[in-house]
């Protein structure tokens, strides 16, 4: 090929899957009787089962609110391994008549029966399981160079303590967030904290090259309402997120995760209060509250 048309060569096309636009309502009304007896109407979560055919193959049942039931489908299909890429995938169709989303790939899984035939039960709200060993292939991530700012990190805290949410006005589900630098760049609430990271994985493989690729990007930090396992950690350290914020804690599996991937993992964030649990070399203290002041 000469240099004038390798020059002119249009770079390869972006297949990206075409995907339905099927969410559902993420509350129902009820009625109910407090310790008074006195009747009144609140809302509580919705709850929806989910069945995902891959290939007109029954992979999975999820249950989950319905928020943003496509980009949850591609998640757990990359968080699972089980695809490489989006663009492995030529569609994405929910059908909530039947509580279904059919997903058509491009040149099919392979070894799909194989790679599936074992299941690990893990953490998840209610019971989760992921297919294969949950430490497989985890040496051959690699997570972007990067820091976290103490300052970051109560921003990120205080944008999460205001945001308008499902678990305000209903409480019972998990929540989980991307933010680029003190940016919300995603908010995702679900009845388990594992949709919530997949749908945020499945909304974050649909961007740009240009802005996965951004600097802001490869500085992004994950948040979560939800106990830092293993499973959460992987799942982070798979979309490239060099730091993981949680309101709860971390579990010994978790931190050993995180510390074996150079992630650097921050639990019990409420308020001015939090716990680097692992890799604090990756930590910024620029905004360290001042001493209590001594009791008499």
């Amino acid at each position: 090929m000469s240099a004038d048309s390798a020059t002119l060569a249009a770079p390869p096309a972006v297949r990206r899957p075409q995907l339905t636009q099927a969410s559902a309502p993420l509350t129902q009304r009820v009625t109910v009787i407090d310790e008074f007896g006195a009747a009144s109407e609140v809302h509580i979560p919705a709850e929806r089962d989910l069945t995902v055919y891959v290939d007109k193959r029954e992979l999975v049942t999820l249950m989950t609110l319905g928020a943003h039931p496509e980009w949850l489908t591609l998640g757990y299909l990359l968080n699972q391994r089980l695809i490489a890429s989006v663009d492995e995938v030529e569609s994405v169709t929910v059908d909530w008549d039947v509580n279904a989303v059919s997903v058509k790939t491009r040149e099919g899984i392979q070894r799909i029966e194989e790679r599936t035939a074992r299941r690990v039960v893990t953490t998840g709200c209610g019971q989760g399981s992921v297919f294969g060993g949950l430490m497989d292939e985890i040496d051959a991530i690699r997570l972007p160079e990067g820091v976290l700012r103490q300052s970051q990190l109560y921003a990120i805290v205080n944008a999460i303590r205001l945001k308008e949410s499902t678990y305000k006005s209903a409480g019972s589900v998990h929540a989980c967030a991307l933010f680029r630098g003190t940016e919300l760049a995603l908010f995702v609430e679900d009845v388990g904290r594992h949709n919530a990271v997949d749908t945020i994985a499945g909304w974050l493989s649909l961007q740009d090259d240009a802005v996965r690729d951004s600097g802001d990007m490869l500085d992004k930090v994950f948040y979560t309402t939800g106990r830092l396992t293993s499973e959460m950690v992987i799942k982070s350290a798979q979309m490239g997120v060099a730091a993981v914020i949680s309101r709860s804690g971390i579990t010994q599996m978790g931190l050993q995760v995180a510390e074996r991937v150079g992630l650097c993992a921050v639990g019990r964030a409420t308020n001015k209060h939090f716990l680097c649990y692992a890799n604090p070399q990756r930590l910024v203290l620029d905004a360290v509250p001042p001493p209590s002041p001594q009791r008499p």
